[in-house]
């Protein structure tokens, strides 16, 4: 089965950065489209930035353009988010994502695995 391993959450105040990891194992296939989702308390799981494991294709919701970036390292099967100029609005629970056949990146359906996620708080 595959599996995905987020790490790096915590707290950080306004203003500040923070660098989430998600490692991915167990998969025969490469998937193709690697994505981080968040979901705050009351509120519905939105995709925040997604990226195509086959090349340099990212996608990122309008709410974190020019603060978020997502890379990944097919060597070692992790795809990164960092996250800078972090405001309070971004406190929400951050989900690893993987598919095989994404066509819409933002769309939770879309994607087979999902990690158990990381918090991240800011205050």
């Amino acid at each position: 089965d595959v599996q995905l391993v987020e790490s790096g959450g915590g707290w950080v105040q306004s203003g500040g950065s923070l660098r989430l990891s998600c490692a991915a194992s167990g998969y025969t296939f490469r998937p193709h489209n690697m994505a981080w989702f968040r979901q705050a308390p009351g509120k519905e799981r939105e995709a925040v930035a997604s990226i195509y494991t086959g090349g340099d294709g990212t996608c990122y919701a309008d709410s974190v353009k020019g603060r978020f970036t997502i890379s990944r390292d097919n060597a070692k099967n992790t795809v990164y988010l960092q996250m800078n100029s972090l405001k309070s609005e971004d406190t929400a629970l951050y989900y690893c994502a993987a598919g095989t056949y994404v066509q819409y990146w933002y769309g939770p359906s879309e994607y087979s695995y999902w990690g158990q996620g990381t918090q991240v708080t800011v205050s």
